[in-house]
């Protein structure tokens, strides 16, 4: 880790958070912050459990933007600790960045956020943001401006893309002015303070997610058992780090679909989440993956604790 460097006048560090619902392009938006891999993404509604923090380093600024799981009507025990951790999150922020998707209408569940946001706007500047434009067409992204211009008066309004990178240096900007002025809250090149377990377990996740359908997706968790360097490696050989992780579903059915044919799905889930591993650790990676059922975990309070909610 290194350490912090000599902080120039005027220097701003804080803490921005993304909020809205489900699938509204938060966590492809932190990552090209950043710029780096650091939240998974998914086209499946409600991929985000955590308050994952990012780091931005600029030599005006250090950003710690915060992505956050979608805020939606709970139907489990889940559900609810989830919207939680959002509440607890942006409480506790300097800015706010409300996310819309370009390619959809402005609904009931963004009113119902707006509302909840608006006990928070008078201590905290929100500011709109139109995600996904790369997906819209013009007369879309001006509807949907106008659409959330009409939902609340928010400090600053932006249209951006993090898949093509339009005005995302724009968004740094607008949250970076909005910051407090003080010294890094990081040292230098840090980009998360996430645990590596929890980093490793969701890009699992994030493998494990791709490729099932209706309720699926919500029912997967994993938890790494143990992350440790292989012994016994020749001396000239490269590092290597052992992973054994437990993929939890719910019901037989599930781990049925989660292994597939022969094994075939399963081992499809190593290969694409050992790469992103690989990636991120900077070592090779021996994972040894398992399935295994943890009755109803979404609705049981005993099992979320388990499973690390």
């Amino acid at each position: 880790m290194t350490g912090f460097s000599a902080v120039p006048d005027g220097f701003r560090s804080g803490f921005a958070c993304f909020v809205g619902r489900p699938n509204a392009g938060k966590s492809t938006l932190t990552n090209a912050l950043i710029g780096q891999k650091i939240a998974i993404t998914s086209s499946r509604p409600q991929t985000t459990r955590h308050a994952i923090r990012g780091i931005l380093h600029r030599p005006d600024a250090q950003l710690v933007v915060v992505d956050t799981p979608g805020l939606h009507k709970p139907r489990t025990l889940l559900g609810s600790r989830l919207n939680d951790v959002v509440r607890e999150t942006w409480a506790e922020v300097d800015v706010i960045g409300f996310c819309v998707p370009a390619d959809a209408p402005v609904g009931r569940g963004d009113e119902f956020i707006v509302n909840e946001l608006r006990s928070v706007a008078g201590r905290t500047p929100v500011l709109g943001v139109v995600t996904k434009t790369d997906l819209a067409q013009p007369e879309q992204i001006v509807e949907r401006l106008t659409q959330l211009t009409n939902l609340m008066d928010f400090a600053e309004v932006v249209p951006c893309s993090a898949v093509d990178g339009f005005q995302v240096d724009l968004l740094s900007n607008l949250l970076v002015d909005r910051l407090p002025e003080g010294p890094p809250l990081y040292p230098d090149g840090e980009l998360t303070d996430e645990p590596e377990e929890t980093l490793v377990a969701e890009l699992i996740r994030e493998a494990a997610l791709e490729g099932v359908r209706d309720e699926m997706p919500h029912s997967i968790a994993v938890v790494i058992e143990e992350m440790v360097p292989r012994e016994g490696r020749h001396e000239k050989a490269a590092p290597m780090l052992n992973v054994h992780a437990n993929i939890y579903v719910e019901r037989q059915s599930q781990k049925g679909i989660m292994i597939g044919k022969g094994g075939e799905r399963l081992r499809q889930v190593g290969t694409d989440s050992r790469r992103q591993i690989e990636a991120l650790l900077g070592t090779k990676v021996f994972l040894d993956l398992h399935v295994k059922i943890a009755k109803d975990w979404q609705r049981d309070p005993k099992q979320l604790r388990k499973l690390g909610f």
